[in-house]
Protein backbone atom coordinates (compact mmCIF):
# COMPACT_ATOMS: atom_id res chain seq x y z
CA UNK A 1 0.00 0.00 0.00
CA UNK A 2 1.21 3.93 -0.30
CA UNK A 3 2.50 5.50 2.53
CA UNK A 4 1.60 8.76 3.75
CA UNK A 5 4.45 11.42 2.55
CA UNK A 6 5.25 12.40 6.26
CA UNK A 7 8.41 12.30 8.77
CA UNK A 8 6.60 10.74 11.32
CA UNK A 9 4.55 7.72 9.09
CA UNK A 10 3.38 6.04 12.39
CA UNK A 11 1.99 9.08 13.61
CA UNK A 12 -1.83 7.58 14.12
CA UNK A 13 -1.64 5.06 12.75
CA UNK A 14 -0.85 2.95 16.28
CA UNK A 15 -4.71 4.61 17.30
CA UNK A 16 -6.23 3.44 14.18
CA UNK A 17 -4.50 -0.20 14.92
CA UNK A 18 -5.52 -0.11 18.88
CA UNK A 19 -9.30 0.70 17.27
CA UNK A 20 -9.14 -2.59 15.34
CA UNK A 21 -7.93 -4.64 18.04
CA UNK A 22 -10.96 -3.28 20.02
CA UNK A 23 -13.50 -3.37 17.22
CA UNK A 24 -16.86 -5.77 18.09
CA UNK A 25 -16.28 -8.75 15.36
CA UNK A 26 -19.67 -8.27 14.33
CA UNK A 27 -21.66 -5.24 11.99
CA UNK A 28 -25.16 -3.71 12.72
CA UNK A 29 -26.30 -3.93 9.48
CA UNK A 30 -27.53 -1.66 7.43
CA UNK A 31 -24.09 0.10 7.73
CA UNK A 32 -22.37 3.20 6.49
CA UNK A 33 -19.03 4.88 7.14
CA UNK A 34 -19.00 8.06 7.96
CA UNK A 35 -15.18 8.09 6.88
CA UNK A 36 -12.92 7.34 4.35
CA UNK A 37 -13.52 6.39 0.42
CA UNK A 38 -16.37 4.44 1.42
CA UNK A 39 -18.42 6.86 2.37
CA UNK A 40 -16.86 9.57 -0.45
CA UNK A 41 -18.47 6.69 -2.81
CA UNK A 42 -21.45 6.07 -0.93
CA UNK A 43 -21.13 2.32 -0.10
CA UNK A 44 -23.76 0.74 2.21
CA UNK A 45 -23.04 -2.71 4.16
CA UNK A 46 -26.40 -4.66 3.98
CA UNK A 47 -25.57 -7.61 5.52
CA UNK A 48 -22.20 -8.90 6.86
CA UNK A 49 -20.21 -12.15 7.72
CA UNK A 50 -17.14 -14.40 7.25
CA UNK A 51 -18.66 -16.29 4.59
CA UNK A 52 -21.36 -13.67 2.77
CA UNK A 53 -21.21 -9.96 2.26
CA UNK A 54 -23.88 -7.46 0.81
CA UNK A 55 -23.83 -3.82 0.09
CA UNK A 56 -25.02 -1.35 -2.32
CA UNK A 57 -24.79 2.03 -3.39
CA UNK A 58 -27.07 4.82 -4.96
CA UNK A 59 -26.09 6.23 -8.38
CA UNK A 60 -25.33 9.67 -8.68
CA UNK A 61 -24.09 12.17 -11.20
CA UNK A 62 -20.41 11.91 -8.79
CA UNK A 63 -20.14 8.09 -9.62
CA UNK A 64 -20.56 8.56 -13.47
CA UNK A 65 -17.70 8.97 -15.94
CA UNK A 66 -18.23 11.27 -18.93
CA UNK A 67 -20.14 8.45 -21.04
CA UNK A 68 -23.04 8.27 -18.15
CA UNK A 69 -21.99 4.92 -16.85
CA UNK A 70 -21.10 4.13 -13.45
CA UNK A 71 -17.31 4.91 -13.32
CA UNK A 72 -15.49 1.39 -12.89
CA UNK A 73 -13.44 2.18 -9.95
CA UNK A 74 -17.11 2.27 -7.63
CA UNK A 75 -17.32 -1.34 -8.73
CA UNK A 76 -14.00 -2.33 -7.61
CA UNK A 77 -13.66 -0.48 -4.56
CA UNK A 78 -16.69 -1.52 -3.61
CA UNK A 79 -15.66 -5.39 -4.11
CA UNK A 80 -12.83 -4.82 -2.29
CA UNK A 81 -14.09 -3.54 0.75
CA UNK A 82 -16.69 -6.18 0.99
CA UNK A 83 -14.17 -8.56 0.89
CA UNK A 84 -11.50 -7.11 3.45
CA UNK A 85 -14.57 -6.44 5.92
CA UNK A 86 -15.71 -10.17 5.67
CA UNK A 87 -11.89 -11.40 5.81
CA UNK A 88 -11.45 -8.85 8.70
CA UNK A 89 -14.56 -10.54 10.72
CA UNK A 90 -12.61 -13.50 10.73
CA UNK A 91 -9.14 -12.60 11.11
CA UNK A 92 -9.27 -9.48 13.97
CA UNK A 93 -9.42 -11.95 16.73
CA UNK A 94 -6.67 -13.43 16.08
CA UNK A 95 -4.42 -10.35 15.46
CA UNK A 96 -4.52 -10.29 12.33
CA UNK A 97 -5.30 -7.83 9.51
CA UNK A 98 -6.77 -8.01 6.24
CA UNK A 99 -5.66 -6.22 3.37
CA UNK A 100 -6.31 -6.35 -0.45
CA UNK A 101 -3.87 -7.94 -2.51
CA UNK A 102 -5.31 -8.14 -5.76
CA UNK A 103 -8.96 -7.39 -7.60
CA UNK A 104 -9.75 -8.36 -11.08
CA UNK A 105 -13.12 -6.85 -12.72
CA UNK A 106 -14.91 -7.77 -15.41
CA UNK A 107 -17.56 -5.50 -16.82
CA UNK A 108 -20.33 -6.99 -18.47
CA UNK A 109 -23.34 -4.46 -18.72
CA UNK A 110 -22.86 -0.97 -17.51
CA UNK A 111 -25.69 0.22 -14.36
CA UNK A 112 -26.23 4.08 -14.97
CA UNK A 113 -29.07 4.54 -12.59
CA UNK A 114 -30.69 3.35 -9.57
CA UNK A 115 -28.89 1.18 -7.09
CA UNK A 116 -25.44 -0.73 -7.58
CA UNK A 117 -26.34 -4.05 -5.56
CA UNK A 118 -23.05 -6.44 -4.94
CA UNK A 119 -22.69 -9.93 -2.81
CA UNK A 120 -19.38 -11.30 -1.91
CA UNK A 121 -19.08 -14.54 -1.39
CA UNK A 122 -15.94 -16.14 -0.09
CA UNK A 123 -14.82 -18.93 -1.86
CA UNK A 124 -10.92 -19.65 -0.31
CA UNK A 125 -10.07 -19.24 3.41
CA UNK A 126 -6.44 -19.71 3.85
CA UNK A 127 -4.14 -18.89 6.53
CA UNK A 128 -2.64 -16.10 4.86
CA UNK A 129 -5.05 -15.54 2.02
CA UNK A 130 -8.53 -15.22 1.33
CA UNK A 131 -10.38 -15.19 -1.94
CA UNK A 132 -13.71 -13.88 -2.62
CA UNK A 133 -15.91 -13.51 -5.56
CA UNK A 134 -18.07 -10.29 -6.37
CA UNK A 135 -21.14 -10.28 -8.12
CA UNK A 136 -22.48 -6.82 -9.06
CA UNK A 137 -26.10 -5.95 -10.55
CA UNK A 138 -28.54 -3.42 -11.13
CA UNK A 139 -32.27 -3.41 -9.89
CA UNK A 140 -33.30 -5.75 -12.52
CA UNK A 141 -31.27 -8.20 -11.07
CA UNK A 142 -28.92 -8.43 -14.14
CA UNK A 143 -25.29 -9.22 -13.67
CA UNK A 144 -23.56 -6.38 -14.57
CA UNK A 145 -19.74 -6.86 -13.17
CA UNK A 146 -17.48 -9.95 -11.75
CA UNK A 147 -15.11 -9.39 -9.73
CA UNK A 148 -12.57 -11.71 -7.67
CA UNK A 149 -11.06 -10.14 -4.94
CA UNK A 150 -7.61 -11.87 -2.72
CA UNK A 151 -7.11 -10.34 0.60
CA UNK A 152 -3.52 -10.56 2.10
CA UNK A 153 -4.23 -12.09 6.09
CA UNK A 154 -1.23 -10.26 8.02
CA UNK A 155 -0.09 -9.82 11.43
CA UNK A 156 -0.81 -6.60 12.90
CA UNK A 157 2.25 -4.99 12.73
CA UNK A 158 3.84 -3.88 16.05
CA UNK A 159 4.77 0.01 15.52
CA UNK A 160 6.81 2.16 17.88
CA UNK A 161 5.33 2.83 21.30
CA UNK A 162 2.94 -0.21 21.03
CA UNK A 163 1.89 -1.67 24.18
CA UNK A 164 2.86 -5.07 23.33
CA UNK A 165 6.41 -4.52 22.58
CA UNK A 166 6.96 -4.04 26.30
CA UNK A 167 4.96 -7.43 27.58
Amino acid sequence: GCRAHSKDRGAGRTSALNHYRAAPMAIDVPFRSDRGFDALYGLEVTHASQELMRGRVTVRDELRQPAGLVHGGVYAAAAESLASTGTALAVLPEGKIAVGLSNQTSFLRPITEGTIHAEATVKHQGRTTWVWEVEISDDAGRLCVLTRVTVAVRDIPHLPGDARESV
